[in-house]
């Protein structure tokens, strides 16, 4: 039992972030109104996503270096759950947009440029699926993932906020710190980071065991 606290800590983590972020008493900021209640969703499952891709590209590094197969199926099982919660992120981000911008897709240059990354990891995930051999697949989509994380950071934290922008804190809009005076926000935000997280590192732990399974069936008893 000792062994999946951490999944015990993530179901009452999330189960909190829930109840409480729907049901707390939140601040009105600006045009944001009760969707502010989005930032424990939409926020907390861009971190599961970082945490998941920097996953992934430490694996892909990992298997430049001793080329073992191994990390090259952690690297793209991090990188499929990764996506989703990237997906999750800006489905919950245009959600959110509706309702405070007035436009689902308006053209902010940060939901712009988030989703460009996304699209390059969709194309990570194209390319493993369009190259049948094993080893070359390893090789071509490991250099690949390296090349997407490095454009991860600048495409989702660096230009975004060297622009105007219509995100909380940035340009005229107004943010959530300074109006959060009793930190009422705050106490399920942090929460809601670890509790995503931890749910993404739980399904990343699932896809690696089906793919195993997966592996050993190709390898037999040739490779681990």
């Amino acid at each position: 039992m000792t062994r999946y606290w951490w999944k015990v800590l993530a179901v009452l983590i999330l189960l909190y972030t829930i109840i409480a972020g729907l049901t707390i008493q939140i601040p009105m900021i600006g045009t944001n109104a009760e969707s502010s209640r989005g930032l424990f969703f939409h926020v907390p499952m861009w971190i599961a996503m970082y945490t998941l891709f920097t996953i992934s590209v430490v694996n892909s590094l990992l298997y430049l270096v001793k080329y073992d197969l191994k990390r090259d199926v952690a690297a793209s099982s991090a990188a499929n759950v990764g996506t989703f919660f990237g997906v999750l992120g800006f489905a919950t981000g245009t959600l959110w947009a509706t309702y405070t911008w007035g436009s689902t897709l308006p053209t902010d240059p940060k939901q712009m440029s988030t989703a460009l990354a996304l699209f390059i990891y969709m194309a990570y995930l194209v390319l493993r699926m369009s190259i049948q051999d094993i080893d070359k697949r390893a090789r071509i989509s490991a250099v690949f993932n390296v090349f997407a994380f490095a454009l991860l950071i600048p495409l989702t934290y660096i230009i975004p906020r060297m622009v105007d922008s219509l995100h909380p804190g940035a340009g005229n809009t107004p943010g959530f710190s300074k109006d959060d005076t009793d930190h009422h926000m705050m106490m399920v935000f942090y929460p809601a980071m670890v509790g995503w997280a931890l749910l993404g590192v739980w399904l990343y732990s699932l896809q690696m065991r089906y793919r195993k399974l997966e592996l050993k069936n190709i390898f037999g008893n040739d490779r681990p």
